[in-house]
């Protein structure tokens, strides 16, 4: 079992917490063991939360906001010279490779930065009559963060950091699978920030529930599952409170006739595989026209076969574990339903021996329509590649889905962009897929959730508009 002691603890009002006495266990999804605890929140602790969130929010909201700006840079310089720790951390829990994880760290502290730059508008006008009128913005209060296992540090910093700039106060939460950098981090900012601004607490599901029900908070951001969306957006609806709710998504790349797919056929497939197809922009699907499908299979199948699956922490592996072994029985039951129904297994690649939760990056073809493999999120090393005969056929089975979070085509010519103009999601990429920018806003319909994350517009959603009204005449 390991360690039983919680590796890290929760940061509540400045100071650590412990909580419970049974942590919960974390695995090694390489080992498929748990190799730790983290901390598991207890009822009263998370009241303690959420109201020093409350009592230190009215300080922090009437900072300027060149103050605030500057403490999120000194989260940044906090968290820099901890990279390594924070990254070795981060692939024993979540398994990705350690080059990786050492990446989004990086990223994390660049965003802590990059929010830093941003700025609130503060917009007026006069009118005829001589009334002045000015828009400006203010924070919600407390925002409850939740955040998912793929990518638990940049995701818990693009949180945090706009909320933060916006004169929010956060209780963060981070998935039960990969607490333990999330609670690291924490330790380390709570060094930097005044006591109360930024909490982080860690405990299963029913924690988050709770959290997100807790009279006194202001906002809900939540990265995670469509169930939990709906179950989040209906339970704030009674008291109508602002979320932002990013719940994944089933990206199609549609490659157009005439293109050269020894171009296409690397980039898409690194596209699809990010972070072992743990990644809610990755390409989830590939429609190509019917005389370049064989090619297309063959190069998706070479790259496949010779893609080195292995423990995040071995070097020279490419792709690691899943994250946990439900996730892997999802991916696998998706390709056995396919398989079962008609479709055929192209490639797969081999992994290593042992208990891990590991699945090998596979190719998928001749899936019937409307399998669950099309139509909903695999969320791992699987790429099915579906065959079509004009491209209008191939966008009608793209905007199938009830997700739309992103697109991307492939090719040249004038298809590129009334392809891209048909599909119905919020980013299409055009010859790339999943790059996310720090200045530039991300967001889906339908299924994939509501409102938008990164740059201005994200920073935005962490604000209400706020109206003063001027009237020339005297009282």
């Amino acid at each position: 079992m390991g360690n039983t002691r919680p590796a890290v603890t929760m940061t509540v009002d400045g100071r650590a917490a412990e909580g419970e006495p049974a942590g919960l266990p974390v695995e090694d999804p390489a080992l498929a063991r748990p190799f730790t605890h983290a901390p598991r929140c207890t009822p009263d602790l998370l009241a303690q939360a959420v109201s020093s969130c409350g009592r230190a929010f009215p300080t922090w909201a009437a900072l300027p906001e060149s103050t605030r700006r500057a403490y999120l840079l000194a989260c940044a310089d906090a968290l820099s010279p901890y990279t390594e720790e924070l990254g070795l951390l981060l692939t024993r829990e979540q398994g990705k490779p350690l080059r990786d994880a050492r990446a989004e760290v990086r990223r994390a502290v660049d965003w802590f930065r990059h929010t830093a730059e941003l700025a609130l508008p503060v917009e007026s006008f006069t009118d005829d009559q001589g009334s002045h009128v000015t828009l400006s913005r203010a924070p919600h209060g407390v925002v409850a963060a939740i955040s998912p296992s793929n990518f638990p540090v940049i995701l818990s910093v693009c949180k945090v950091a706009p909320a933060l700039l916006a004169g929010n106060t956060v209780v963060l939460k981070p998935s039960p699978e990969t607490p333990l950098t999330v609670l690291r981090m924490g330790e380390l900012l709570r060094e930097v920030l005044p006591a109360g601004v930024l909490n982080v607490i860690s405990g299963d599901g029913s924690l988050g529930a709770a959290l997100t029900a807790r009279p006194g908070v202001g906002m809900i951001s939540f990265t995670g599952s469509p169930a939990t969306g709906r179950a989040i957006a209906r339970q704030a609806a009674g008291t109508f409170t602002p979320v932002v709710l990013e719940l994944g998504g089933n990206d199609p790349a549609i490659v157009l006739p005439g293109t050269d797919i020894a171009a296409v056929a690397g980039p898409l497939f690194q596209a699809a595989l990010v972070n072992n197809g743990q990644f809610c922009a990755a390409v989830k699907r590939v429609y190509v026209p019917r005389p370049l499908r064989e090619q297309l299979l063959d190069a998706l199948g070479g790259l496949a076969t010779s893609a080195v699956v292995g423990p995040g922490l071995t070097a020279g592996t490419e792709l690691g574990p899943l994250v946990s072994r439900a996730q892997r029985d999802t991916v696998s039951s998706m390709v056995e339903e396919a398989v079962a129904a008609g479709a055929r297994v192209t490639a797969r690649g081999k992994c290593p021996e042992g208990e891990g939760h590991f699945y090998p990056p596979t190719v998928v073809t001749d899936l019937p329509e409307d399998s669950r493999l099309e139509v909903e999120e695999q969320f791992g090393p699987v790429i099915p590649v579906i065959a079509y005969d004009e491209v209008a056929q191939a966008v009608e089975r793209a905007n199938a889905t009830p997700y739309g979070l992103g697109a991307s085509v492939w090719g040249t010519g004038e298809g590129l962009t009334t392809t891209a103009d048909a599909l119905r999601c919020g980013t299409v990429w055009i010859n790339t897929h999943g790059e996310l920018r720090h200045d530039a806003p991300f967001g889906g319909v339908g299924c994939s959730g509501t409102g938008v994350e990164y740059g201005y517009w994200g920073l935005l959603e962490y604000t209400r508009i706020t109206v003063r009204n001027v009237s020339p005449r005297t009282a």
